[in-house]
């Protein structure tokens, strides 16, 4: 008996070590980010977004001077460092000195990427709408969802765009128009919107099986892009959140994430299966990434293809050790850039004269991939199976964890943009009824 109590207690010992890397990492990382990406309080971040589970136990040093996090629970600890153009990453596998000693090889002025004169021609503004009534009812909306936090959940930033103008911005107190805000899973829409850019320009082949060395040898060989765009791959994966999952351990543990996960077995045949993977969006970034001969040519190409057009100035994509951006989940922009981001999908992948995507790439992005049941397309969640039953069956958004939305609506003109705090189960902001308030307000 006591040899039976001695192996349990053992083998709890052994798990709740395998999960230190996750408890510590994510207080570091996230804390990190809010204090030194979106300019928060430490004592607001950890009541509201590390008050849960194990990550509310962690004992945090925030040093303001080396602009670093060190998180501890028991025995264990984690450090994340802030660099300048890079953001936030977990350290795993180096010093904060020798993390530091690897500088943003593009131009930064004041926080914002230095632009050419091409590129600042064509970069937009958002202006307000004209339309006084439109305003006005949705006023009262907005104060409700942010201020009264009627709908459920926290948010911080709300902003709607109408015809492409703003009609509706709210944020919560401390956060600005100015204040980048954490993407999470809005991420993978960004990576997918990187890759029609590519393959815009004959960098990369959507249908033609991608030449990652690890896979030759086996029938990984034959994933796709589209495979992985469309979260097909068949690549053996846990999304589960709340365990030592997949990406859990991704996240928090792995200094390569898109290794990590491209280094798994498949167990089902490429485009024959759908599961949500996070793991999936960050094989396609490392893949973007190895495209080029260099790390300033892929940072300047995301920066003038991508964020320039868009009048995005001071974006942040936190990479993971090995440099490549986490594009699952690690991207910090304002709501307005967010709000950007899908007016151009609204405008079918043009800004002004300029074309971003090739012809039908946002349909193709919209398009359900086979096996989702009409809920997904290419790293954007779809409507048409009826999710949100009083919004139209053609919108489709960019969703991320605890409560971040891009809902783009093609038939009605329309941007809604949420950012905040709103974890599942019982924290969620009802969309539904949101959405069928904003469409009612608009008439």
């Amino acid at each position: 008996m006591l040899g039976l109590l001695a192996a349990a207690i053992v083998g709890g010992c052994l798990y709740l070590n395998s999960l230190m890397p996750i408890i510590t990492g994510y207080a570091a990382k996230n804390l990190a980010s809010a204090i030194f990406v979106s300019g928060r309080d430490q004592a607001d971040v950890e009541a509201l977004d590390l008050h849960f589970s194990f990550i509310k136990f962690n004992r945090n040093q925030v040093d303001y001077e080396n602009k670093t996090v060190t998180s501890r629970f028991l025995w264990a600890k984690s450090t994340a460092v802030y660099r300048e153009g890079y953001g936030v990453t977990l350290l795993r596998g180096k010093t904060v000195q020798e993390l530091q000693a690897e500088k943003y090889p593009l131009a930064i002025e004041n926080g914002l990427l230095v632009l050419d004169s091409l590129s600042l021609a064509h970069t937009t503004t958002l202006s307000a709408s004209e339309d006084s009534a439109l305003c006005s009812r949705l006023e009262p909306l907005a104060k409700a969802l942010v201020d009264d936090r009627s709908y459920n959940g926290t948010p911080f930033a709300f902003v709607v765009l109408h015809e492409g103008r703003i009609v509706a911005e709210r944020y919560r107190e401390g956060i600005t128009p100015e204040t980048r805000l954490l993407s999470w899973s809005m991420g993978k829409s960004v990576t997918s919107a990187l890759t029609g850019c590519m393959v815009e320009d004959g960098l990369v082949d959507l249908y033609a099986p991608m030449d990652i060395p690890e896979w030759q040898g086996d029938d990984r060989k034959r994933i796709t892009l589209n495979d992985l765009l469309q979260m097909q791959s068949g690549l053996q994966w846990n999304e589960n959140y709340g365990t030592r999952s997949d990406v859990n351990l991704m996240l928090h543990r792995e200094k390569d994430m898109g290794l990590f996960a491209l280094s798994k077995p498949l167990e089902h045949q490429p485009g024959t299966y759908w599961y949500y993977s996070s793991g999936t969006t960050n094989i396609v970034m490392r893949y973007l990434r190895s495209r080029f001969a260099s790390d300033a040519e892929f940072l300047a190409y995301l920066r003038d293809e991508i964020f320039a057009p868009l009048g995005i100035r001071n974006p942040c994509f936190e990479p993971d050790m090995s440099g490549t951006p986490v594009g699952s989940s690690y991207l910090y922009m304002t709501a307005r850039d967010f709000a950007r981001f899908g007016q151009l999908y609204l405008d079918g992948g043009h800004v002004g004269d300029l074309r971003i995507f090739p012809e039908g790439w946002v349909e193709y992005s919209a398009a359900p991939a086979s096996g989702s049941q009409g809920e997904y397309g290419a790293f954007f969640w779809l409507n048409r199976g009826g999710k949100y039953p009083d919004a139209p069956a053609d919108m489709f958004e960019c969703r991320g964890h605890d409560g971040q939305e891009i809902f783009i609506l093609p038939s009605q003109d329309l941007v809604v943009v949420v950012l905040g705090y709103s974890p599942k189960p019982d924290h969620v902001i009802e969309w539904n009824r949101l959405l069928k308030d904003i469409l009612a307000a608009l008439g």
